[in-house]
């Protein structure tokens, strides 16, 4: 093959826009991942000559479907529904799928590339995908919620399965549509194979898979702060979030001897100095999941918490930081505000939470930051844990999955330094997952050769 010029990092960005016009958050996430690959690849002629990156930044397929559907009054909604499988060089796809308003294309194009990194971070055999819809769960009865899931399925039945393409839940899909789901994919294909996880225990569901994502932020957390010859005890933790991934790392955190002083949602945060306990947590879950309630009733519920509408805890003074909500919460100014208070660790439970310029804040104060592709693969970790069980007809105990979730977050620390130490005393975490996940996927896709 010839050997190509070798484009320089602006050109190469600019060509990702051209070809994503009206796309920031892909553009973003490829030029976070890009920054970093440029140095690496420089003097590998042959990831240049098989154009590696340029490849990586094109997702495979991008499926977009209609999903009709009847509400409780008889009236024909319409939504958009999309699976983009990004790479499957590794393994099968493997990522969520997301029913929210901010569902585009451009947004699930962000999830599916990170997702490809992330998955080859864990170690096993998962490639890289997201789906979902613009479809909003919130307000819908259950009824309303079976009967778009069902059709939802009944367009990407035809594009996913066991060795194809995993999806499994993310925000807006929890244990209860990955059923309906389920239930109607089993119906249509009459097959009973793992092609979903994050399924209930009775029908081939994981233990732990709803513990794993925040479980392993704060392992991973506590992985960097071990580096420094620190641990969690006495320090204080702010999260944002309250749902299944922040509440589970509040309850890590303070299991590892932490005081978790805040939890939010889209309305806003509650601030409690007092520390959100365990039997704080216990009621916040009931709340989000049983009562589909807000987080301000936390602080009608708790003398010692307040509410603060429409903002984000990132003001709060603290030792450690975990945004748990969703892509691009936490910007330059709250980066900087942070580091201005004092923390010293960041580990990213939602994907993609922080933007360019709060990314380059924590990079620039030498704070321990880890990204989301590193720091929140616990959950996709156990989702193909789920995926071995599923093969072989059996579930693992608890106990089995506490230690294969602790091992792999050790595993994913430790290619973040092979590739991330800059010096004795400095680890960029998010060029040592970058890098770590690059390599992986790159060398399978060599071994292929052009397809």
């Amino acid at each position: 093959m010839a050997v190509h010029d070798h484009v320089d990092l602006p050109t190469f960005i600019e060509g990702v826009k051209k070809r994503n016009p009206g796309q920031p958050e892909f553009v973003q996430a490829v030029q976070e991942v890009a920054e970093d690959i440029f140095g690496f690849i420089a003097d590998k002629e042959e990831y240049h000559e098989y154009q590696i990156l340029r490849r990586m930044a094109e997702p495979d397929r991008i499926i977009s479907f209609r999903v009709c559907w009847e509400d409780d009054k008889g009236n024909i909604r319409v939504q958009r529904g999309y699976r983009v499988q990004n790479n499957n060089a590794i393994g099968p796809y493997k990522g969520g799928i997301r029913f929210h308003p901010s569902v585009n294309e451009s947004v699930l194009k962000f999830l599916a590339f990170e997702q490809t990194f992330k998955n080859a971070l864990t170690g096993l055999p998962m490639g890289g995908a997201k789906g979902g819809s613009n479809f909003n769960p919130k307000g819908k009865s259950i009824h309303e919620i079976m009967r778009f899931c069902q059709s939802f399925m009944t367009e990407l039945y035809r594009h996913v399965g066991a060795d194809v393409d995993v999806p499994a839940g993310d925000i807006g899909v929890g244990a209860r549509e990955i059923g309906f789901m389920f239930g109607q994919y089993k119906r249509i294909t009459n097959q009973f194979t793992g092609v979903l996880t994050g399924k209930g225990l009775e029908y081939g569901g994981s233990l732990i898979r709803p513990e794993a994502t925040g479980y392993g932020a704060v392992y991973f957390l506590a992985n960097m702060l071990a580096t420094k010859g620190q641990d969690l005890t006495g320090k204080i933790a702010v999260i944002s979030g309250s749902g299944n991934v922040a509440t589970h790392a509040a309850e890590k955190v303070v299991q590892l001897g932490g005081k978790v002083v805040t939890l939010s949602d889209s309305e806003g945060f509650v601030h409690d100095p007092d520390g959100i306990t365990q039997e704080k947590i216990d009621w916040v879950k009931a709340h989000k999941t049983k009562r589909r309630g807000r987080i301000s009733e936390y602080a009608d519920a708790f003398a010692s918490a307040s509410f603060h509408a429409g903002k984000t805890p990132w003001g709060v003074p603290c030792d450690v930081a975990l945004p748990c909500a969703t892509q691009n919460e936490l910007l330059g100014e709250d980066a900087r505000t942070l580091v201005r208070n004092g923390c010293i660790a960041v580990s990213e439970g939602a994907n993609m939470p922080t933007d360019l310029a709060g990314v380059h804040v924590f990079k620039d104060a030498r704070i321990l930051y880890a990204p989301g592709k590193a720091a929140n693969a616990g959950g996709v970790a156990v989702s193909g844990l789920e995926m071995s069980q599923n093969s072989e007809r059996r579930s693992w105990k608890e106990s089995e999955l506490q230690q294969l979730l602790l091992d792999i977050m050790e595993g994913i620390h430790k290619s973040c330094l092979t590739y991330g130490r800059v010096s004795d005393d400095y680890v960029d975490y998010v060029k040592g997952a970058n890098i770590a996940g690059f390599k992986k996927v790159a060398d399978a896709m060599l071994a292929y050769g052009v397809v």
